[in-house]
């Protein structure tokens, strides 16, 4: 099969700060494998977690160095491609391009879409939440009031972990319930709470009425997590400390959920295995994003139908989105029925 790539900028409408920075504008990679006249399209978003980064330019060296190696296979090996990208300890980014675009040239080629090939059930996906990032409380109240006349939001996400401490959070968080009203709000906090300031928060947000608490605890303090649920409240959601599958069952007595990305699980067969291992555990599945088009998001909304959650809105906060693919429909994002990822080429890519 024939591979190339090529990289892609992409700005944001509104920069979105976390308790780790600011990102206004990432460069993403757009990867194309071609066999039978059929082109299958995966993407590749840099990401960080900690000091763990997966950068735009590793990324490129990545895909560089694996083009004379898997351009041999056929797009029907993906076990030999998964297992040979693996033991090449190929960053997970640059995997979940490569399965993304394996898995749309496979819907390509049988001519439906994959979730329709896998027998879901696209009535069952749910309302995605819409992210408000660390801001002023008048800052968040403004963003807030811009989703809700941007589309129906049913469910927000609230960044929080604000250097300035809780009391900075609280206040933010309550200007965002003003502007919210009914609407369902839960709150990730990206690791920016120590464990006294969690066990603090999630009962002060828990009075709030507010669904669930995401990664409160830094990645690498998973220990924490034992006592943090003791005093909790709040379900506890785990990103930064889940990547694959192989992360669950050391969290599952600590967690009530999981927060799937792409980027992260090196892809859809991966995401998948997570979405079995963590229902195995007891244990509820959000699908989530970085700054990805709509082009990763979409090809994440082919497993929607298994989540219990999305957090799939970072196309929507995009002004130069060069994909189109994901549906708004009544504050949910769909999957089209179009064949493979149903992701079409809508603009210039700079």
């Amino acid at each position: 099969m024939q591979i190339n790539f090529q990289p892609f900028t992409v700005n944001k409408r509104f920069p979105l700060t976390i308790s780790r920075g600011t990102t206004a504008q990432t460069t993403n990679v757009w990867l194309k494998i071609a066999q039978e006249g059929i082109e299958g399209w995966g993407e590749a978003s840099p990401f960080g977690v900690g000091n763990y980064r997966q950068t735009t330019e590793q990324i490129i060296n990545n895909i560089e160095q694996i083009i004379p190696i898997f351009q041999k296979f056929s797009p029907w090996q993906r076990q030999e491609i998964e297992s040979l990208l693996e033991q090449m300890q190929i960053p997970s980014a640059v995997k979940a391009a490569l399965d993304m675009a394996l898995q749309d040239w496979l819907g390509k080629r049988l001519g439906l879409p994959l979730w329709q090939l896998w027998g879901l059930n696209k009535s069952a996906i749910v309302s995605t939440s819409v992210t408000i990032g660390i801001n002023s409380p008048a800052g968040a109240k403004a963003r807030t009031q811009d989703w809700l006349q941007f589309m129906d939001v049913q469910l927000f996400k609230v960044k929080l972990g604000s250097t300035q401490g809780i009391e900075a959070d609280q206040k933010m968080l309550l200007a965002v319930r003003e502007a919210t009203g009914e609407k369902d709000v839960f709150v990730d906090a990206n690791g920016g709470w120590n464990l006294a300031d969690a066990i603090n928060m999630c009962s002060w947000l828990a009075d709030l009425g507010i669904k669930y608490i995401e990664q409160p605890l830094a990645r690498g303090e998973e220990a924490n997590l034992a006592k943090l649920k003791k005093h909790s409240p709040l379900p506890i959601f785990a990103d930064e400390s889940c990547f694959t599958s192989a992360d669950i069952p050391q969290l599952a007595d600590n967690v009530d959920g999981i927060n799937i990305k792409l980027m992260k699980s090196g892809g859809i067969t991966e995401a998948m295995r997570m979405v079995h291992t963590a229902k195995a555990h007891n244990l509820q599945v959000m699908f989530g994003c970085y700054s990805d088009s709509s082009l990763a998001n979409t090809a994440a909304l082919q497993l929607a139908p298994l989540a219990d959650y999305l957090d799939l809105d970072s196309h929507l906060n995009l002004i130069d989105d060069p994909f189109s693919g994901a549906l708004v429909e009544n504050g949910r994002v769909l999957p089209n029925n179009l064949p493979g990822l149903g992701v079409k080429y809508s603009a210039s890519v700079a």
